[in-house]
């Protein structure tokens, strides 16, 4: 079963090249199930445990998600779906969104309970590139 943010066949056409092929150990699991998995978790800003079953088991996703920022692999993923888009695309990261909510709420620095610090993984993907 697909979601329908789940990506689409030119998506993953862009982002399958870029992708380490080296298999340490076990078989790896499928990337693109993964990566929806990992794009699930940033869109929505659930915890990694929340991620649906469909997408396998959350601790690949959180593994992967940390070993291709190590590798510099979200960087080139960035670049590449930039450049198929044409620069037509737009994309926030966490800390815009949390800005216009402290700035509506007239709140001070975001911390406490439901409100990330600077370590936050959901802002990451977007800082990976920079």
């Amino acid at each position: 079963m697909t979601a329908h943010c789940d990506l689409t066949d030119f998506e993953w056409s862009v982002i399958q090249p870029l992708l380490p092929t080296k298999v340490r150990g076990v078989k790896r699991v499928d990337d693109r199930r993964v990566l929806n998995g990992i794009f699930w978790r940033l869109r929505t800003g659930s915890a990694w445990a929340d991620i649906p079953r469909r997408y396998g088991p959350h601790t690949t996703c959180v593994n992967r998600f940390n070993r291709w920022r190590k590798a510099g692999v979200w960087g080139r993923i960035m670049e590449a779906v930039s450049m198929a888009y044409d620069g037509e695309i737009e994309m926030i990261d966490s800390s815009s969104l949390r800005v216009q909510q402290l700035a509506a709420a007239g709140q001070g620095n975001g911390r406490g309970p439901g409100r990330p610090g600077k370590t936050d993984p959901v802002a990451w993907i977007a800082r990976a590139a920079g």
